[in-house]
């Protein structure tokens, strides 16, 4: 990938992230985090929503269908064991209930929540 191409990929991918948090802010969550990065990886936002912990991948892609396929088993895991991190590291959070979540923004489309897209 071309210095220019990775450029704008990092540019939508920061704007996906934005669209992203001002989506579940409108949803009521409250943002406790963006680009949480650990030694166990990076969770794009963390976010609170009653007593429940979210842990949200942010993915820019053209379609729904191609946001979803490009969170892969891999990422997954390395998702929740960037989450265990956080939880273990932020006593607060302890006792709240856990959930995976994707948001998936799309060219010229409002971004779309999926709610517990997937469990550990």
């Amino acid at each position: 990938m071309s210095r220019d191409a990775r450029r704008r990929a990092e540019h939508r991918g920061q704007w996906g992230e934005r669209a992203a948090a001002w989506l579940l802010r409108l949803k009521g969550y409250r943002i406790l985090a963006h680009q949480e990065r650990g030694p166990m990886g990076e969770i794009d936002i963390i976010a609170t929503r009653g007593n429940t912990l979210v842990f949200v991948e942010v993915k820019s892609r053209p379609t729904y269908g191609q946001a979803l396929e490009a969170v892969s088993p891999a990422q997954r895991g390395r998702i929740q064991r960037a989450a265990e991190h956080y939880v273990a590291t932020h006593p607060a959070t302890q006792n709240m209930t856990w959930r995976f979540d994707i948001v998936a923004v799309m060219p010229r489309k409002w971004p779309r929540h999926l709610l517990d897209a997937w469990r550990p």
